[in-house]
């Protein structure tokens, strides 16, 4: 009797230690799975796009849109500052579509803590302007492109990261119009290149200065675009 109530014993914390390890196991899987989901564009047709417009409604984030549709024109070619001909400019298909972001945040109903903020680069300044309005975007170079930026390129990222990570006040988001490259570097690449087309927006959460980027959203897709292949 004593030895089956030994192997009883024996038993019963043998199989406590399996359960317990696979229990582990499973909500160890659990989490990496929601880190390693990958971040797609949405649209706020589809059930996480409109899921991010609620989110966008209660205020407190940060959108930061790549610039505008460029298919079809010419690449930068001297990187100045104000010399428009020089650069890589927004097609017409582009200067529609920020058109169609304007009015698609009105008519969602995302509150935007004014002024819209977006680099001197025209590409990113003419979206802004075409979206929002002349008179509620304000140009700083903190939003520069990279490949503008010269030797000041470690503060342009150190300013996207201080605009990604300030608390937003409450009854508004942040509106940033830049540039792929600096803005997946400060948000630490959680978004990938190709989940980043011009137009969209990354959403970001400043959580309490470590941002989160919670989504990509698609508000004004072009059918059928290119986009820089430069």
């Amino acid at each position: 009797m004593r030895l089956r109530i030994g192997i009883s014993r024996r038993w019963c914390f043998i199989l406590a230690a399996l359960w317990l390890s696979a229990m582990a196991g499973l909500a160890g899987a659990q989490l990496n799975s929601g880190q390693g989901a990958e971040i797609v564009p949405l649209g706020p047709d589809t059930a996480g796009g409109a899921a991010l417009v609620e989110r966008l409604r209660e205020g407190g984030l940060v959108m930061y849109f790549r610039h505008a549709d460029t298919t079809g024109t010419t690449c930068d070619r001297t990187y100045r500052i104000g010399d428009r001909a020089g650069q890589r400019n927004i097609s017409e298909d582009g200067r529609e579509q920020s058109r169609r972001i304007g009015a698609a945040m009105e008519d969602l109903g995302v509150p935007i803590h004014f002024p819209v903020l977006t680099g001197p680069v025209f590409r990113a300044r003419d979206t802004a302007e075409l979206a929002f309005g002349v008179d509620r975007v304000e140009v700083t170079d903190s939003l520069l492109a990279d490949d503008y930026a010269g030797s000041r390129l470690n503060w342009v990222l150190s300013e996207h990261r201080r605009l990604f990570s300030e608390p937003v006040a409450s009854g508004g988001n942040l509106i940033l119009v830049g540039h792929r490259t600096p803005g997946l570097i400060a948000i630490d690449r959680q978004v990938s290149r190709n989940n980043f087309p011009e137009g969209t927006a990354i959403v970001i959460d400043p959580n309490d200065g470590e941002p989160v980027a919670i989504g990509v959203l698609e508000l004004a897709p072009i059918p059928g675009a290119i986009g820089d292949l430069c």
